[in-house]
């Protein structure tokens, strides 16, 4: 790896910015959006971090060479030859962040990756996220051993499992998880009535519940471009069949 990923906690603590224009306005963007206090050069001595938003390559060096003399770590917009770090694109599911970065080489790659995620992971995430951090007492108590406790939350969390973050609800199913109700929690039947034969029509939730699907229940007006968006190894069954275990598909025409 070219730089060490990490997330840095700047909530309630001073972020230095340097700069006028619609860059700098991005960074104070982003830093007030993580809980940070945007300040000015003089007010350096009482932050860790700076970004630097200037078009002026040397001005911007200037800035950046007294800034790292004071001890902070510096991000110059634009000039990845001058920063201590780079900024990720985020796809932001609170408190569940996905950071997309190219070490600079190329911010447009990265802001795609992260819209082509974005269309992958589904919202729930962070509710998931926060009520696992919530069942954390009732998670030790049910698995006292640390082993036992990380084979049971992977194999809750896998794909196809009890709480498979792919899967819609998946929040809604931690305590029937902890109490051992695994057939109630770990199977689900969605129905997908279709807007056209065209996969690009499919909704993003639509498109995720397909990809996600254990089986898949269809009539023979359904187009094979549209199955082509389910798993290939999950289960095909004619419309009306018996729904399989974990999440099954319905796809009706309309």
């Amino acid at each position: 790896m070219i730089s060490l990923p990490l997330f840095h906690q700047v909530r309630g603590q001073r972020v230095v910015v340097v700069g006028d224009g619609d860059a700098a306005d991005a960074k104070r963007r982003l830093v007030e959006r993580a809980g940070g206090i945007c300040c000015g050069e003089p007010e350096a001595h009482a932050a860790r971090l700076a970004f630097v938003a200037l078009e002026d390559a040397r001005q911007a060096a200037a800035v950046a060479t007294r800034l790292r003399t004071k001890g902070l770590l510096v991000n110059v917009t634009d000039r990845p030859e001058l920063c201590d770090f780079t900024v990720p694109s985020v796809l932001d599911r609170d408190p569940v962040l996905v950071a997309v970065g190219t070490g600079g080489a190329s911010a447009g790659l990265a802001k795609h990756l992260r819209l082509r995620l974005e269309a992958l992971l589904p919202p729930s995430l962070g509710a998931l996220a926060t009520r696992l951090h919530t069942a954390r007492t009732a998670l030790r108590e049910k698995f006292s051993d640390d082993a036992d406790r990380r084979k049971a939350l992977d194999a809750a969390l896998g794909e196809g499992g009890a709480l498979d973050p792919f899967r819609e609800g998946a929040a809604k199913r931690v305590d029937d998880w902890l109490a051992g109700d695994l057939a109630a929690s770990g199977s689900q039947v969605v129905e997908i009535t279709l807007a056209s034969d065209d996969p690009d029509d499919l909704t993003l939730r639509q498109a995720r519940w397909l990809g996600a699907a254990d089986t898949v229940l269809h009539g023979d007006d359904v187009v094979p471009d549209i199955l082509a968006r389910a798993r290939a190894d999950a289960v095909r069954g004619p419309l009306g069949g018996e729904p399989g275990n974990g999440l099954t598909v319905v796809l009706k025409r309309a």
